[in-house]
């Protein structure tokens, strides 16, 4: 089974009420929240013998492996610095993994055997950012990565021995690549460039051949491969050609142009197609509403998915990992009160086995409800989201806590949130919104964000303030806006445009001036600025309105306490960012605490780091919010 992917988040409350509170609600300990996994991100080995997964190891989440059958986990890696990002079994014998090194994102490939011998980092090249483009599963050693090794704004392709370390160059970016696609056999075909706004898809029969331009379209419409069809003759895509909707279709290669629509959906872009390489065969399609759904091609699929769903009632089930063969899988299942658990699942007799319970410490039975919400925006459109209220506590005159999602192209989704549970169980009902722009619900609504940064993007938030207040659930006196990225950019122009609508504010890694920000993109990113530009806007074309949506700037307008939280190697929102805002806000006079790690990138991860943030959060919220 295959899925093309690879590799936070709170009028007046009297005394007798805060003390009701505390006798109804059974406080969950905060690191309970937040500590790492007991297990996670299970693997099995090709030949179905082992099982890998992470676990902690000094604070820091680390390879193990073992039986299939049973028997006592081996650990093999035993990195202490920061947790191992993802990992892959590469052939039976050898794992490889990515991390990188105190948040900057410059991720190196290392491979180790499943003994835990002969650990190499295959790609010890500084500055250099490498990850995986196939993963070459006829082959035992080698996969294809990505790295930006030569030029640091592009990235070549080059293909991996595991076992020996050799490296060498298959694909070499001629200057104007940004992604690159392989076929079935791992041979790199396809290719998307860039000129900034506009993008075209290059395609070759055979590695020896030369790329020539299939199709060009504006950035606005799309063609996305997902996968070569089973004989390397077309593509399956993700299309929004023509339509609003993306919709899986087939794509002719030699003519540049769709042959067949497969799925679409009325109201949401499709996501994902799950495939079998061993069948051959497209199994399912995947598209989220207010939770995830899927769409089935391959009825021995559906059957599949029936079976699990009767075994795991009100569960979402995912099949995360298969042997080659693709009989012993890796379900795991989660809802919005539940994190994940692990089953090694017999496909042929219909028997599960429990391989782990990520947080056996959280009893979902404590935890609350998200239930999708929606409203209308002040123009007209209508606003999904998620509404997470208090157990035990009526809908009515709570503390409020302001999610806005990073991004800001993104979406919220219907899941287990650790930051959500925590608010929740401290007594802050929490919202979170897909404003304009968040993706999935089409390109009219993806494209009613450009330029929007602080002004419609922010009324839509703003509106949600607004609805919780006409509905009696929020007490106006006692709203908080929290967020981390676009949303720690939310947040700031939250107390900025609406200075009077927010008792405290928390940004986590997000910008504060419109032009500081996008001067520092990291430089893979450059290609991208003229696009950049359409999307967010151009500090001298649109002068007047960065002026006016960046927080920096009215940051005289600003009345309310704030905490800040920054990661000092941050490659995506640079600490200069949270500086210059702490210091004009200290320059004023407003409350403001600092958090600033050295060892963090673009949030925190270190699970120390996770813990004191999380602490000074309940501190904040508690001094500015609970007890105003």
């Amino acid at each position: 089974m295959r899925k093309i992917n690879f590799i936070v988040k709170i009028g007046l409350l009297s005394l007798i009420t805060h003390i009701s509170l505390a006798q109804t609600v059974q406080q969950i300990p905060l690191r309970d929240f937040f500590k790492n996994p007991e297990k996670k991100s299970f693997e099995i080995s090709p030949d179905g013998k082992y099982i890998s997964f992470l676990a902690p190891y000094e604070n820091r989440m680390n390879i193990f492996v073992q039986k299939a059958n049973g028997g006592t986990p081996i650990q093999i890696t035993h990195v202490k610095d920061r947790d191992i990002a993802g990992y892959i079994w590469k052939g039976n014998d050898h794992l490889v993994y990515f991390r990188d090194f105190g948040g900057d994102e410059n991720y190196h490939a290392f491979s180790i055997t499943k003994e835990g011998k002969n650990e190499k980092d295959l790609t010890p090249y500084d500055s250099v950012q490498a990850l995986p483009i196939n993963f070459l599963e006829k082959s035992e050693t080698d996969l294809l990565i990505q790295m930006n090794k030569t030029n640091k704004e592009l990235f070549d392709i080059y293909r991996l021995n595991v076992a020996t370390g050799e490296i060498k160059l298959v694909a070499q970016n001629p200057g104007n690549i940004q992604t690159w696609f392989t076929d079935h056999n791992g041979n790199v075909r396809l290719a998307i460039t860039t000129d900034g706004v506009n993008q075209s898809m290059l395609y070759r029969k055979q590695e020896t051949d030369s790329f020539k331009i299939i199709l060009t379209t504006s950035f606005k419409e799309s063609v996305t491969p997902l996968l070569f069809s089973f004989d390397n003759q077309f593509i399956y895509a993700s299309s929004n050609l023509g339509r609003d909707k993306s919709a899986l279709v087939k794509f002719d290669l030699e003519k540049g142009k769709e042959i067949e629509v497969i799925f679409e959906h009325p109201e949401v872009d499709i996501e994902n197609v799950n495939y079998s390489e061993e069948k051959q065969k497209l199994n399912h399609i995947t598209f989220t509403t207010w939770k995830r759904e899927r769409h089935f091609i391959n009825k021995e699929d559906e059957t599949l998915f029936k079976n699990l769903e009767k075994k795991f009632p009100n569960y979402e089930v995912s099949i995360i990992a298969n042997d080659k063969k693709e009989n012993t899988l890796i379900i795991l299942i989660s809802n919005d009160k539940s994190p994940s658990t692990y089953y090694l699942y017999d496909k042929e007799n219909n028997t599960s086995k429990l391989l782990a319970n990520s947080r056996p410490w959280l009893d979902e039975k404590k935890l609350c409800d998200m239930k999708p919400i929606s409203y209308t925006s002040r123009d007209g459109l209508t606003i999904h989201g998620y509404l997470t209220l208090p157990k035990g506590k009526k809908a009515k005159n709570l503390p409020v806590i302001i999610n806005p999602h990073g991004g800001p192209w993104a979406r919220d989704e219907w899941r287990y949130n650790p930051e959500v549970q925590f608010l929740a169980n401290r007594g802050y009902a929490v919202l979170q919104m897909n404003f304009r722009g968040s993706t999935g619900y089409g390109k009219k609504f993806w494209e009613a964000s450009f330029k929007q940064w602080g002004l419609k993007m922010q009324d839509d938030i703003t509106d949600g303030v607004q609805w919780l207040i006409k509905e009696g659930i929020a007490d106006p006196n006692r709203i908080a806006i929290y967020g981390g990225s676009y949303g720690g950019y939310a947040t700031l122009a939250g107390v900025t445009s609406t200075p009077n609508l927010y008792a405290c504010g928390i940004d986590y890694v997000g910008p504060s001036s419109m032009f500081t920000f996008l001067k520092s993109f990291p430089p893979y990113w450059k290609p991208l600025l003229d696009m950049a530009y359409e999307m967010i806007g151009n500090p001298e074309k649109d002068k007047e309105q960065f002026i006016k949506t960046s927080p920096l700037l009215n940051v005289d307008k600003i009345k309310v306490p704030l905490l800040v939280a920054q990661g000092a190697q941050d490659p995506r929102v640079n600490k200069a960012e949270s500086d210059q805002m702490v210091e004009a806000l200290r320059k004023r006079g407003i409350d403001v605490e600092y958090i600033v790690k050295e060892n963090e990138g673009h949030g925190f991860y270190n699970e120390e780091n996770v813990f004191e943030f999380y602490e000074a959060m309940e501190k904040f919220l508690n001094k500015h919010l609970l007890k105003k």
